[in-house]
């Protein structure tokens, strides 16, 4: 339990139903879905759909979609579900060569791929909630339409990407309406965007996937030398994979597998479920030591294996084995920062929004909502207002590589929603924002509660650090004490203080003795935690 004499808050305490969201507004309307009573996934995509608005930066429906949910909190029924896009069918290695293209730039059509997240919200509703997909946009269009005032890390948000947001058209109207981006407090309006909703709202999926707004989207990133075509988004679709899974300390965590990076963050946990934590402090130089130089290895992994397994043979169970996780280990040196790291070895054979919700029935979903970087790739639909993501830049441009761009394929992807098991029940649904840091963030967070007993709210308020891809630059919150830092340079660390905190997240944990739920949002964001 915190000290109650210091700034901070507390954990959200209900027992019929919580949501938790990164933003105020958008945790409101799930917690009214709630009580009007619908069930945990309709109030997801009402509390999603509505951070497509308000919190736009960080998501959109020009993005994609990941859910892990367990209906009734049962794991032998549980789900989940792969919402991530496609490249175009003609974006061939072959064809980026030949048009001199070396790398997949951000603010360019080829980091955009055809969005998921509609066709994701459309299934799962269908599928798994007991609204109608049209009443649950409701909201996400009223605030699109009559405005929304804008929030302090939103505001934020909008203003480091001013920038990129003015290269672009119809971004730059939308989002600098007064040739600045809004300040806090400031009301916002997507006209555009209400209406691409509205459409949606009474027609379904293929409002979006076909027709003028598909149009829009497809003539659109042809002007600028794309690739896309109506086929691409006519044909668009995610779908259910099988949730992968390790033990740690009795529990079962839960991730999507690949094309995600869950993978990483339960190799993270393989590595540490034999390390003693019994007097560690968890702010330690020994510990953050041990947890960056582990997620430098293990990223050294995620970047050499992770892609789609539909278009690439990768090495599940080996990423996932005792063995390796053992072989990782034993490359730890207690004593000093590894320069430079140990090659990877081969099997024998940057923003995103996360919501938890938990109803009254115990159905719980794991639900996250990404266009990668802030604003995506920044570039917008000029007549339906749809922001688009560059996700493709999780792609490269490396021949035989396992995520190398290819047709239909999908990129090696950031957001991963988590699921915590016990006895065939689910006990927590959980994610991390901060693209990619997710699975680093996973680990960081499962660890401050099941091994050193922090709070599902404290956990997610303990300082952080993030190792930054293969090099010695760590970032390190502020928040770490002076000699904390000064300790983790002394070992060949050099800090790196982040343009702004690291990450995100939510939680709710499920008392089943008790029929209390108890859920934590992080401080980083605007959002909240609110049971009933």
């Amino acid at each position: 339990m915190r000290d109650l004499e210091k700034p901070g808050r507390s954990p959200a305490h209900g027992k019929n139903g919580m949501v938790a969201t990164s933003h105020a507004i958008s945790t409101a309307v799930g917690l009214d879905i709630l009580r009007r009573g619908g069930n945990a996934m309709d109030a997801a995509v009402a509390a999603c759909a509505v951070q497509c608005v308000v919190e736009p930066e960080s998501t959109g429906i020009g993005g994609d979609n990941f859910c892990i949910y367990a209906p009734g909190g049962s794991i032998k029924d549980m789900i989940a579900f792969n919402g991530s896009g496609r490249a175009p069918m003609a974006a061939t290695l072959d064809w980026y060569r030949d048009n001199g293209i070396t790398s997949l730039e951000r603010q360019t059509p080829h980091a955009v791929i055809v969005p998921g997240v509609i066709d994701a919200w459309d299934t799962l509703i269908r599928d798994h909630g007991t609204m109608d997909l049209g009443e649950l946009l409701q909201p996400a269009i009223e605030y699109a339409r009559d405005g929304y005032p804008v929030s302090s890390r939103v505001s934020v948000d909008f203003a480091s990407q001013a920038h990129l947001l003015a290269n672009d058209e119809a971004a730059k109207r939308v989002f600098m309406p007064n040739g600045r981006t809004p300040g806090v407090g400031e009301m916002h309006h997507q006209p555009e965007l209400a209406a691409t909703l509205a459409k949606i709202a009474e027609h379904g999926r293929d409002a979006f996937y076909t027709g003028d707004v598909a149009e829009d989207m497809v003539s659109y990133l042809q002007s600028r030398g794309g690739l896309h075509t109506l086929e691409d988004f006519k044909v668009a679709a995610g779908e259910y994979v099988t949730p992968i899974s390790t033990n740690y300390r009795g529990y079962d965590i839960y991730e999507c597998p690949p094309n995600g990076q869950g993978i990483i963050a339960l190799l993270l946990l393989n590595m540490l479920k034999d390390i003693p934590v019994a007097g560690v402090d968890p702010l330690s130089v020994e510990r953050l030591h041990r947890e960056i130089e582990y997620g430098r290895l293990a990223y050294q992994d995620r970047n050499m294996f992770v892609a789609d397994p539909n278009k690439a043979d990768v090495p599940i169970d080996y990423l996932l084995s005792d063995v390796h996780a053992k072989d990782l280990v034993n490359e730890f040196d207690p004593t000093r920062a590894l320069d430079p790291l140990p090659p990877v070895k081969m099997p024998s054979n940057d923003s995103t929004v996360y919501i938890s919700i938990v109803d009254k029935d115990r159905n719980a979903c794991s639900f996250i909502n990404t266009l990668f970087s802030n604003f995506g790739s920044v570039q917008m639909a000029p007549k339906s207002g749809v922001m688009l993501t560059n996700r493709g830049q999780g792609f490269n441009l490396i021949d035989g590589h396992l995520n190398c761009i290819a047709p239909g394929k999908r990129p090696m992807h950031t957001i991963i929603p988590g699921m915590v098991g016990q006895d065939d029940k689910a006990v927590m649904s959980f994610g991390v924002m901060g693209g990619q840091y997710q699975s680093f963030g996973h680990m960081q967070f499962l660890t401050k509660m099941l091994d050193f007993g922090m709070d599902i709210q404290e956990a997610q308020d303990a300082p952080r650090v993030f190792p930054i891809d293969n090099s010695m630059d760590v970032e390190m919150e502020g928040t770490l004490p002076a000699e904390t830092i000064a300790g983790l340079e002394a070992l060949g660390h050099k800090r790196i203080k982040p343009g702004k905190p690291i990450g995100g997240s939510q939680a709710i944990w499920i008392d089943w003795e008790t029929g209390i739920l108890t859920g934590g949002s992080d401080p980083r964001k605007d959002g909240c935690a609110v049971g009933y």
